[in-house]
């Protein structure tokens, strides 16, 4: 193949290529020109610097060996001296390259077969690109394919201008596709990989429930009825949670349907899957109770701290409320993301009782009582030795059966225990080695400080460099279940914003920041609450490819 080949068929080349690839035809060009220029260089040299155009609208091909204007030669395949530059183009200066027009080039086999490669190279990198900018935007998306072919469990299905796989984790248990098959999945991740792009497809994510409702339910696609939460245990059931923005429209009654002809579309896409529609509530409680349908719920008690909710359900509810395998209160933990605990009447009374001897225990031991003082003081919902100590007397004398000499006597023993508490609580302090320094912080208690020197937090800097989850634990939820980590703190009443105050304080005293830094932090979150702005930080690297004339301009010799 010779240079000077039909120029219109060089073009046409170019346009058939760039239709069967959906991908721009000067993609294509430049391809050609590249691997016409690796032809050129393994003709006249691989150290020489060749460039190739081609002209778009004609197909003429331009062959050119760029050259260095520099002071003295040494190598004249890639330099030239300015006095030879400027004899072909006066304005030629140091640093400029000089473009020296090459003959016409004839392709031995072995060249063409090279450049054959180069475009095939560059052809291929331009359609994975097309094909990851175009559905790198669509996750989220439900797509309609054909089954190409099934590996291992997986399926690769074609989706027309690209092909995704739908993982067999992914897929709804028990179904089988075959070849040629119709699929509806959504698009959940979309990454640049090495053998291309990879579109990953999905028949289990939460979010292809959500966008099957939409598609069947005109009011939640037109924005009336929204989607809150989706929990689902794929190909058995899942619970979603709707609310309406317009009152006179039912949210669940809308994703029914007439007769259910709704939910059943939805349900026959997703191989029979049982799917109970809950009506969202702003309460978690009331939420929560909703969620345990079609269970029926006696008592709850919010820990919102913790995000733990106690669920008391009588005892011929226990199996409903738990479900096959704890299949219902694990969907409604993740239907609403609260860690759910369930016992019947029968637990909750035994646990009340044993709650309520510890306690008078406790009163009988500590303030050296018989039993019947120590039942009555809690069964007036004393919680602990100090409410009792530092109560007004009058709370403690008008107990049935106790008068103000009795009060007197007991709030004086809650005193002198907890004087003696504190004591052996300061000696251990001492014996862990933890700074008297911390006791200036506000809310630090000396049973605080006895924790934190046995977790190796012993003086101002140590207690500087911990956060708020380090003194009162954090919560982390992955796989749709809650897991809490507890603090150093976390069996005292200690709140997250006490802690992070704390914190600050040790920090200020450290030296770590100054009055007004911590002034000008705190304006700064004020404004970001009532603004409701967040911030994101984004990190991006760039690569430059340089070109040969990057040092210079290109003057024509």
């Amino acid at each position: 193949m010779a240079i000077s080949a039909n120029r219109l068929e060089l073009l046409q080349i170019a346009d058939a290529v760039a239709r069967e690839k959906s991908i721009d035809r000067m993609i294509v060009i430049n391809a050609m020109e590249d691997a016409i220029q690796k032809a050129a260089r393994s003709r006249y040299g691989t150290e020489t610097e060749v460039r190739a155009e081609i002209n778009p609208k004609t197909g003429d091909i331009r062959l050119q060996r760029l050259l260095q204007v520099v002071e003295i030669v040494e190598n004249v395949s890639t330099e030239i001296s300015l006095q030879d530059a400027q004899a072909r183009n006066p304005e030629a200066s140091l640093g400029d390259f000089i473009a020296e027009p090459l003959p016409p080039l004839d392709f031995g086999r072995i060249a063409a077969q090279s450049a054959k490669q180069v475009i095939v190279q560059k052809v291929r990198e331009a359609e994975r690109d097309r094909q990851y900018d175009e559905f790198k935007d669509r996750v989220g998306e439900v797509v309609n394919g054909v089954v190409k072919r099934a590996e291992y469990g997986n399926v690769i299905v074609d989706l027309g201008r690209g092909e995704g796989i739908v993982r067999r984790d992914e897929l709804i248990p028990r179904e089988i596709f075959r070849t040629g098959d119709r699929i509806r999945a959504i698009i959940y991740d979309v990454r640049r990989e090495q053998r291309g792009p990879q579109i990953f497809l999905s028949r289990t994510h939460p979010q292809f429930m959500a966008k099957l409702f939409a598609s069947e339910v005109p009011e939640i696609y037109d924005g009336v009825i929204e989607i809150k939460s989706v929990a689902r245990d794929p190909g058995s059931r899942a619970k979603i949670a709707v609310i309406s923005k317009d009152s006179s429209i039912d949210p669940v009654g809308a994703c029914v349907g007439m007769r259910g002809s709704r939910v059943q579309a939805v349900v026959g896409e997703l191989q029979g899957e049982k799917i109970d529609i809950i009506p969202w509530n702003d309460e978690p409680a009331t939420f929560i109770v909703n969620a345990l349908q079609p269970a029926e719920v006696a008592k709850v008690v919010l820990d919102e701290d913790a995000e733990r909710i106690e669920v008391v359900v009588p005892d011929d509810q226990l199996s409903l409320a738990i479900g096959r395998r704890g299949q219902n209160v694990r969907l409604a933990s993740q239907l609403t993301g609260w860690a759910i605990d369930i016992m019947t009447e029968n637990e909750e009374s035994e646990r009340r009782q044993k709650e309520f001897q510890e306690r008078s225990q406790l009163y009988m031991d500590a303030l050296n009582v018989d039993e019947m003082v120590g039942q009555l003081l809690a069964t007036e919902g004393f919680s602990s030795v100090e409410e009792v100590a530092y109560v007004e007397i009058e709370e403690i004398s008008m107990i049935e059966g106790f008068d103000d000499d009795t009060a007197v006597e007991i709030q004086a023993r809650a005193r002198d225990y907890l004087s003696e508490l504190e004591a052996k609580l300061d000696e251990e302090r001492v014996s862990l080695g933890v700074s008297d320094e911390l006791r200036s912080i506000d809310g630090l208690t000396t049973a605080m400080m006895v924790a934190l020197g046995k977790d190796d937090v012993k003086t101002m800097e140590d207690l500087a460099g911990c956060a708020a989850d380090d003194l009162v634990g954090w919560t982390e939820r992955k796989d749709g279940e809650t897991k809490r980590f507890e603090g150093t703190l976390s069996d005292f009443d200690l709140s997250r914003a006490e802690a992070e105050n704390m914190v600050m304080a040790a920090r200020l005293a450290a030296g770590w920041i100054t009055e007004e830094e911590l002034a000008a932090q705190s304006a700064e979150a004020e404004d970001e609450l009532e603004d409701g702005e967040e911030l994101e930080g984004e990190a991006a690297e760039q690569e430059a490819q340089a070109e040969p004339a990057a040092g210079g301009n290109i003057l024509n010799g």
